[in-house]
C-alpha cells in the first residue's frame, strides 16, 4: 500500500491543443510542506485540480490519501483535504458564521467547532458580519478557515497568504507550520518565493507542464548554477589573499569597503576555509546563500536555452 499521502504517477493534461501537464511524477509524504512554484500557465492550478478530483488525467494515474482521484471511493478521501483556492467567493449576503457552517455541514463536521477556527484566523470579531462588508484580507482568512473544517490530512492553497499584510502573513504560516508538525501534509503554491522560502520543506517547480525541479532548498542550491555571496570586509590595510579568491566565480570591492565574492555552493565552505585560515585579516564575513529567486532565475534560463 503507498504511504504516500500524494502519489502521482506520470500524470498528463491535454487540453485541445495545450498540453496542461507532461507526465508529472511526484510522491509527497506525511507531514511535508511542499511549494509549488511556476509561472501563470506552468500548470500548478491543473496539477490542484486533478489532486481534488475535478478533472481527470488524460495520462497517468492520481492517488490522495490512498484512493485514486478519479475513482468512487475518492468521496471519503475528499472530505480529509482542506482546500483554498486562489481567487475565493462567498456570497455577500451570508454571514461569516453562515458561510463555515455551510462548509462544515457539507464536510459532515460539527458546526460547533467552528468558534474555534474564527479564533484562529483572526476574524472572531466580525464573524456574524455579513461577507461583503469583509476587506480582501478578511475573505483570504475566511477561506482559510473553510480550509481548515475538520482537521484535514491534507491541505492545498492556492496563494494562500494573497492579500494579508506581513503579520498575518506570519500568522498562516505559522498556522501551516503548526499542521504540519501535527501530521498534517501541505502542498502550497505560490509567487512569492522570498517569503515560502524558510517556510516550506520542499519546492517543486513547473515549467509548460513539466516538472523542471524538485528539492530541500540545500539540495537545490548544490544542484543550481546559482551563486553564493561571501562579504568580507578586511581591517585597514589589508587584502584579500589570492588564495581565497582561486574558487571564487566573480569578486568586486564595493565603495563601502566590502568585497563580495561570488561563487558556486559546493566552494562557499573551501573559500570560507581559506579566509578563516587566519581570522586577524578579517574584520567580518557574512555568507548569503542562493536565494529561491536565483534558483528559479537560473531553472528559466537553462529550459530557455534548451
Amino acid at each position: 500500500m503507498d504511504e504516500n499521502v500524494i502519489s502521482l504517477d506520470r500524470v498528463s493534461k491535454q487540453y485541445r491543443d495545450v498540453r496542461a501537464l507532461d507526465e508529472v511524477s511526484l510522491a509527497v509524504p506525511r507531514a511535508q510542506r511542499v511549494a509549488l512554484i511556476g509561472h501563470n500557465g506552468a500548470g500548478k492550478s491543473t496539477l490542484i485540480k486533478l489532486m481534488l478530483g475535478l478533472i481527470r488525467p488524460t495520462g497517468g494515474k492520481v492517488v490522495v490519501l490512498g484512493a485514486e482521484a478519479t475513482g468512487a471511493g475518492f468521496i471519503e478521501a475528499r472530505r480529509a483535504i482542506g482546500f483554498l483556492p486562489e481567487s475565493i467567493v462567498f456570497p455577500d449576503g451570508m454571514t461569516g458564521v453562515e458561510v463555515l457552517d455551510f462548509y462544515a455541514r457539507l464536510k459532515r463536521q460539527p458546526v460547533s467547532k467552528n468558534a474555534g477556527l474564527f479564533e484562529r484566523v483572526g476574524l472572531a470579531q466580525a464573524a456574524r458580519r455579513r461577507v461583503g462588508t469583509y476587506s480582501k484580507g478578511m475573505r483570504q482568512r475566511l477561506g482559510l478557515a473553510q480550509a481548515l473544517i475538520g482537521h484535514p490530512r491534507l491541505l492545498l492553497l492556492d496563494e494562500p497568504t494573497s492579500g494579508l499584510d506581513p503579520s498575518l502573513r506570519k500568522e498562516v504560516y505559522g498556522i501551516i507550520g503548526e499542521l504540519a508538525r501535527n501530521g498534517a501534509t501541505v502542498l502550497l503554491s505560490s509567487h512569492a518565493l522570498a517569503e515560502i522560502e524558510p517556510e516550506v520543506d520542499r519546492v517543486v517547480a513547473l515549467i509548460r507542464g513539466r516538472k523542471v525541479a524538485d528539492g530541500t532548498m540545500v539540495g537545490l542550491r548544490q544542484a543550481s548554477a546559482a551563486l553564493a555571496r561571501i562579504q568580507v570586509r578586511l581591517p585597514e590595510g589589508c587584502e584579500l589573499p589570492d588564495a581565497a579568491l582561486v574558487c571564487a566565480a566573480s569578486h568586486e570591492r564595493r565603495g563601502d569597503g566590502v568585497t563580495e565574492i561570488r561563487c558556486r555552493e559546493s566552494e562557499k565552505l573551501p573559500i570560507l576555509r581559506r579566509l578563516l585560515a587566519e581570522p586577524s585579516a578579517l574584520a567580518d564575513v557574512e555568507v548569503i546563500p542562493a536565494t529561491l529567486e536565483d534558483i528559479y532565475a537560473g531553472i528559466l534560463r537553462r529550459e530557455e536555452a534548451r
